[in-house]
């Protein structure tokens, strides 16, 4: 398929019942079997986000244990905040989406958060030629800048050349932390590429080929020896940062995260939106 635009987003959603029915077949099929009955058929009951069984009475609620749980938001307003997402590289504020659906901003920020849920980083290790590297993320301030920097937040990752990406909030770089995070995202075994910060030191001890690129001595590319590729992703997490959201709090920063993860690990599927709704229709519901 090509590119989804506004178009076929306004032709398949045109109102909340298209939407319901949507996340009703996406969850339960075409033709679903009554659970108490064990018949077909079911039917949208009126003015209530749920379908019926024909034959029994009994309902389903398409909407429970989604994102949409209780939300007295119209589905068609979380639709299209969905779709704006799925759009954007650098993605949505809460601002923005206040423009857009014509709602509060609590309305609009709540609206953000949830669909940030949809995007939790996968749990799989990345193996193959790895890259690994650590950010700083908070606000200017005058003294020591990057690592020891004060009042800034640190956050380890890694990229998979060619593949996803992971990236988590950490309380510092120290060896001690950078250690398990290695071994829970990198499989063993696996060629690992890193700049020559003391806590990688240890990494071929790990189980890891390890091989390391000199910045200091302004070694950027030796061979294939490089981090180009997870600077690259960190560049677009840092506009991403600056240029949408502005400032970003410790607390929600994993979310955001999470976020930049999805987006770079989704960079050369057309069906993002697809993806996303396909998330909504299984993720369990948070109270968060």
């Amino acid at each position: 398929m090509n590119k989804y635009t506004i178009k076929h987003f306004q032709a398949d959603f045109p109102d909340d019942n298209a939407c319901l029915t949507y996340i009703f077949r996406r969850k339960y099929g075409s033709d679903p079997v009554c659970p108490k009955c064990g018949k077909t058929g079911f039917y949208r009951v009126a003015k209530r986000k749920c379908f019926a069984c024909a034959w029994c009475s009994h309902q389903l609620h398409p909407t429970a244990g989604s994102i949409f749980h209780k939300s007295p938001t119209k589905l068609t307003l979380w639709f299209y905040a969905l779709y704006l997402a799925s759009q954007s590289k650098n993605g949505v504020s809460a601002k923005e989406l206040e423009r857009h659906l014509g709602v509060t901003y609590k309305c609009a920020w709540r609206i953000a958060y949830k669909i940030r849920e949809l995007m939790k980083q996968p749990t799989t290790q990345l193996e193959g030629t790895v890259e690994m590297d650590e950010m700083y993320v908070g606000g200017r301030k005058k003294g020591i800048t990057g690592r020891g920097a004060v009042g800034k937040m640190p956050v380890v990752g890694v990229v998979q050349r060619g593949g996803e990406a992971r990236a988590e909030v950490t309380v510092d770089t120290a060896v001690y932390t950078i250690k398990p995070l290695m071994r829970k995202h990198v499989k063993f075994g696996s060629e690992l590429m890193t700049d020559t910060y003391s806590s990688y030191y240890n990494a071929k001890k790990w189980g890891y080929t390890h091989k390391q690129i000199n910045h200091k001595k302004e070694q950027y590319v030796k061979g294939k020896i490089h981090t180009n590729t997870i600077e690259g992703f960190w560049s677009q997490v840092k506009r991403s940062i600056d240029g949408t959201y502005h400032a970003v709090s410790p607390k929600y920063l994993q979310f955001y995260l999470d976020e930049f993860v999805y987006r770079y690990n989704h960079r050369n599927s057309a069906q993002l939106f697809d993806s996303l709704l396909g998330r909504v229709c299984r993720l369990p519901y948070s109270k968060a």
